[in-house]
């Protein structure tokens, strides 16, 4: 009998136990972290207003680019450089106030920024993407600090999609294949160069500054200004 009282005892805190085991693991459960939603911001130019949201994904530049707008960097710059079928640029300080076929694309806030590079980030058309400076003297591909462009770019047939991967070793997925087959894009850029946002409204304004009048130095005739950025979400 006393062995079996023994059992019934050993049972009874073996149960006990575990069942306070369960309810002290349910007690520190942490609450789920909130899913924090990429910022957007609104670019007011003299052509019309491009609505971008700020990748998550790449901390370290939607950082930076928030601190600039809210600094109001970039009130009174200029897309310095356009070219069609490619990508428009801007973000360059030295722009403000240019006079006219004054040579630009060199100015910024006196820092660069670490490559981000995503597998999942695209160059589509509407990507945000940061300049940099040439592989030669940047050998971290270290973005500007300042300095962005969006694509314009173009479709891409599934034959060139084949050869675009085969030139950049490595494979896209089917997903990222029939965005640059149907939306398009510039493919040759990708982990490159540091995508770290995307247009979701205002397409057809960046469209329209694409195909402004440059001039040899790829500086449109007529200035197109960043009149401001507001941050709204």
């Amino acid at each position: 009998m006393k062995v079996v009282h023994l059992f019934l005892t050993g049972l009874i805190l073996i149960i006990l136990l575990s069942c306070s085991g369960f309810l002290f693991a349910q007690d520190n459960e942490q609450p789920e972290e909130e899913i924090m939603k990429d910022p957007i911001v609104i670019m007011h130019t003299n052509y019309g207003d491009i609505t971008i949201k700020l990748y998550n994904d790449t901390p370290q530049h939607r950082d930076n680019f928030l601190k600039l707008v809210e600094e109001c960097f970039y009130d009174s710059t200029l897309f310095h450089r356009v070219i069609a079928g490619f990508m428009i640029q801007a973000g360059d300080p030295d722009s403000k106030n240019a006079i006219p076929k004054k040579q630009l694309g060199a100015g910024g806030p006196g820092y660069t920024v670490p490559a981000e590079f995503r597998k999942d980030l695209i160059h589509k058309k509407g990507a945000l993407a940061a300049a940099r400076q040439r592989d030669q003297v940047n050998p971290q591909k270290r973005s500007s600090g300042s300095q962005f462009y969006i694509v314009v770019g173009r479709p891409w047939t599934a034959d060139e999609m084949i050869m675009v991967q085969e030139r950049l070793g490595f494979k896209y997925t089917d997903e990222q294949k029939e965005i640059y087959e149907t939306l398009g894009g510039y493919p040759f850029l990708d982990r490159e160069y540091t995508v770290f946002g995307e247009v979701i409204e205002g397409l057809d304004i960046v469209d329209a500054i694409s195909v402004v009048d440059t001039n040899p130095a790829d500086r449109p005739l007529q200035d197109v200004v960043i009149e401001s950025i507001e941050i709204v979400e």
